[in-house]
């Protein structure tokens, strides 16, 4: 696609420099001359308009001079026949009568030759002048059409010297079309995001019919290793997971978030306007399962999959990430090690080598000088050793948490599976007990392990929490009596952690452990934008 797209580049810039650019200057020269031949066609135009004007003047001033002429005439016979008329009066009248014949023979001669004046400058004018000037712009026409015809030609050499490597680019298209293999590609998406994580297990019956104190069931948001003799208790210290991606504590917030409007503002903003405070509002007691779906089709508020869109440095056993892409992760960052390691030891064969070649002949060169980096040089091996062992701890931790696979590209040190092998065994038995996936070792099985990082049960829940978004006032005080909600003291100043959606409530946090929401209208929201800076400024502001 990439060759087929510069081979029309190709043509564009062959076209804008042998086409386009010529065109445009040779329509600026057209411009030009059919400018000055139209300039040409109006001047002659005015001539000949100018001499038919000087043919009406004479004309009309032969037609007047003849007309005095009669009337001169007749007066002068008029006069010749009164008898009571001088002679003198006679003579007068003859002589006016003459002098205007002689003025009416004088137009008539300039009339005869304005006359033939036209006739000739008329004939040139549509014989001539007019025929030359429309020759000359259908000439001008027909070197523009001729013009035309050379560009298209020229466009079609240029299109047809790339036509050979179009249609190789074309043919290869086609060929890499035919090539695609969806099944492979879907493979390759699934093995590049899939989690590693087993869904959960079957929904135990909840029976209401009982009077007696009934057991909320759980199995399919954790697994309890007992056999149902003691109710799952939130604050215990199991690890039973609720789910594998989200922590306990927050999915019981999630769990009891409001769902009703929240209670209007009271009338004064004095506490004691309103004796016992605004009700938090009232909901019925939903079974846990009705919450569980609502949760899981609640996108905006599983925390591990925010978590995981929101980015940014992550901890350093990417212990954020679900197991199979933690593994990816953990398994790329040995191999990057590893290669860095080898060039360390090839800079330092390479300075070995130096340093026998200056002791052999001291004068190209003092030996002691590259002690120094050969010491820095084996600090750094040291040091990237190190960090491989603990990579490949957190590899072996994670592999052995995950189901078999056909390949598992494991490099670890022969020292690190020695000491931890009892340890990733243990993990892996309690994984086959536990139907859905989810770890619930008892406490006392926990200081058996011999693994020294994080239990997988705990990897979700050191999750981070979620960042602060800015501030908030508390307007009034407001007790937060339902579960999911907060209660806060008028004046007091807290972390919101999310937005009203809608609903009329705002998440927020007083501390790492207390958080809930409350309603919008208790509070006055301070947004800010470096939300991963609030906390010092709110400290102040809390001093």
């Amino acid at each position: 696609m990439n060759d087929y797209a510069g081979q029309h580049e190709v043509i564009s810039e062959n076209m804008t420099s042998l086409i386009t650019a010529e065109l445009t200057r040779y329509v600026q020269e057209l411009k030009q001359e059919r400018k000055s031949h139209f300039h040409d066609g109006r001047k002659a135009q005015q001539h000949i308009e100018t001499c038919w004007k000087q043919l009406e003047a004479s004309k009309r001033r032969f037609e007047r001079d003849c007309k005095e002429a009669d009337r001169a005439q007749q007066y002068f016979e008029k006069m010749d026949a009164d008898i009571n008329v001088t002679k003198a009066d006679v003579e007068k009248a003859r002589q006016q009568a003459q002098l205007r014949h002689q003025m009416a023979e004088d137009s008539k001669a300039e009339y005869s030759s304005t006359l033939q004046k036209f006739n000739s400058e008329q004939h040139e004018h549509y014989y001539t002048h007019i025929p030359n000037i429309f020759q000359k712009i259908q000439e001008m026409e027909e070197r523009r059409i001729v013009r035309i015809g050379e560009s298209m030609k020229t466009f079609a050499e240029v299109d047809r010297q790339v036509i050979p490597i179009i249609g190789k680019c074309l043919d290869e298209i086609t060929k890499a079309a035919e090539s695609v293999d969806h099944k492979n590609d879907s493979q390759m998406v699934i093995e590049a995001f899939k989690s590693g994580f087993e869904p959960p297990g079957d929904v135990d019956f909840e029976d209401f019919t009982q009077p007696m104190k009934r057991t909320v069931s759980e199995s399919s948001l954790s697994n309890s290793r007992g056999d149902g003799k003691s109710e799952p208790k939130f604050g215990s210290k199991s690890k039973g997971k609720l789910w594998p991606f989200i922590k306990k504590n927050k999915l019981m917030s999630l769990l009891t978030s409001p769902h009703q409007p929240p209670p209007p503002p009271p009338a004064s903003a004095s506490p004691s306007a309103v004796p016992n405070g605004p009700q938090s509002p009232k909901q019925q007691k939903e079974p846990l399962s009705h919450r569980f779906n609502e949760f899981m089709t609640s996108k905006p508020k599983i925390h591990c999959f925010r978590s995981l869109k929101r980015g940014g440095a992550g901890p350093e056993d990417f212990s954020n990430l679900p197991p199979e892409q933690r593994r990816k992760k953990l398994q790329q960052k040995v191999d990057e090690l590893n290669r860095d390691i080898q060039k360390e030891m090839d800079s330092r064969d390479a300075l070995t080598k130096m340093k026998d070649v200056y002791i052999k002949n001291p004068q190209m060169g003092d030996a002691a000088s590259v002690d120094h980096r050969l010491a820095e040089l084996g600090q750094n091996i040291e040091k990237l050793r190190l960090e491989v062992q603990k990579f490949e701890g957190w590899l072996a931790e994670v592999e052995g948490r995950l189901p078999a696979r056909s390949e598992q590209p494991r490099r670890q040190s022969g020292v690190y599976e020695a000491q931890n092998a009892s340890g990733v065994n243990s993990c892996a038995q309690d994984r086959e007990s536990s139907p859905d996936g989810s770890y619930t070792e008892e406490q006392s099985q926990e200081t058996e392990m011999k693994v020294p990082a994080t239990d997988f049960d705990d990897e979700f829940d050191d999750e981070e929490p979620l960042p602060t978004i800015g501030t908030c006032k508390a307007l009034y005080t407001f007790e937060g009596q339902n579960e999911g909600t907060i209660s806060v003291a008028e004046g007091e100043m807290l972390y919101v952690i999310e937005e009203d959606k809608g609903d009329g409530w705002t998440r927020i946090r007083r501390n790492e452990d207390e958080e809930g929401y409350v309603p919008t209208s208790y509070v006055e929201v301070y947004l800010d934008k470096n939300a991963k800076d609030v906390h010092k400024p709110l400290q102040k502001i809390s001093e």
